[in-house]
């Protein structure tokens, strides 16, 4: 069998028996492995044996004539052990998840935590882990680097720690300008692989979003502020599609029959309202803030969705969707002229 099997029918053995207060028999622990597979008692007690040489306190103890295996009473409280073994190697394979964040002392502290995580596992328990690393893989999906943003999200996270206000620097994409802000920083936020910095903004009076790798300077003030006892940040990124804000609107959309079938089984928003229409088509409503970012949301499906209300997105999307194609075309026919000219200057 191989070795990343073995893997993960350990964590399955130790996941059950984690959970088990009274130890489970070799019989009860095949049948949570697989109950449709017959595991030889041989097979189960060198997996016992595997996890035992990890490092892991397993006991054993007879009751009703039947031997049951358990870890010790009491594991979870031992110093090098206060994480459950599943918790130590889960925090150890997570370790990709937080990568786009390097940078920040936000990763240096998630690195250390998980540096010490690692260290509390054996030889074998790394190993072990390392096999499941081969076996659960994680993809980030499109993201931002803040490797060159160190110094802002520090000061910016300390500033936020002591409720004083910043002044900054913002290259604004909407305005395509910079700015200068005082913003009283409530919170560091991130979201759809990016950054974010909410807090009220002085010069537009009101609370905004910035995204970090647009400030390009942050200077700490002595000023103090106070989070206003009205301000809830759940409410304030609930219609976002992402994180772009703006008036709510109600959408609604139909699917063809193709895209509906992946476009189902993910959640885009909370809102989302999902209902089942003729000939595999489906229905979705939801709440979202009006702005560019739902645009390109709904073209991203090509031609397998229709708007169906707003009339204001229908016309957005079939105004984007022509400038594409416009984009598309003035620049086929400008290479197409430009092969034109180089071959008649060739047979010249």
């Amino acid at each position: 069998m191989p070795r990343n099997d073995q893997a993960v029918r350990q964590l399955v053995i130790l996941n059950k028996l984690e959970a088990s207060r009274h130890g489970l028999t070799l019989g009860q622990l095949a049948e949570a492995i697989d109950p449709a597979a017959t595991r030889h008692p041989r097979t189960l007690r060198r997996d016992l044996a595997a996890i035992e040489a990890v490092g892991w306190p397993l006991v054993t103890e007879r009751v009703d004539g039947q031997v049951r295996w358990k870890l010790l009473e009491g594991f979870r409280n031992i110093p090098a052990l206060r994480l459950s073994p599943t918790e130590l190697m889960a925090l150890t394979v997570s370790r990709r998840l937080i990568a786009p964040l390097e940078g920040t002392e936000l990763y240096a502290s998630l690195q250390s935590a998980l540096g010490k995580a690692s260290a509390a596992l054996s030889p074998q328990g790394l190993e072990l882990t390392q096999q499941l690393e081969s076996t659960f893989s994680v993809g980030l999906g499109p993201h931002k680097r803040y490797r060159h943003h160190h110094e802002v999200v520090e000061r910016i996270t300390q500033a936020i720690v002591h409720k004083t206000r910043i002044q900054m620097r913002y290259d604004s994409a909407s305005r395509g300008r910079m700015t200068r802000r005082e913003v009283d920083p409530y919170r560091l936020w991130y979201a759809s692989g990016g950054l974010y910095l909410v807090g009220y903004c002085h010069l537009r009076k009101e609370p905004r979003m910035f995204a970090v790798e647009r400030i390009k300077s942050v200077t700490p003030t002595d000023f103090p502020y106070q989070i206003p006892l009205h301000f809830d940040f759940d409410a304030f990124i609930e219609d976002s599609l992402t994180v772009m804000r703006g008036p709510r609107m109600t959408v609604e959309l139909e699917f063809d029959k193709p895209t509906a079938a992946w476009v189902k089984d993910r959640i885009w928003h909370p809102s989302q309202q999902l209902k089942r229409l003729p000939r595999g088509r489906m229905q979705m409503v939801l709440s979202v803030a009006d702005s560019r970012e739902v645009v390109g949301w709904v073209l991203s499906f090509g031609s397998g969705v229709l708007v169906v209300q707003p009339d204001s997105l229908r016309i957005a999307v079939k105004q984007e969707a022509r400038k594409i194609w416009s984009r598309s075309d003035l620049r086929c026919q400008a290479r197409l002229r430009g092969s034109m000219r180089k071959a008649t200057t060739t047979t010249a």
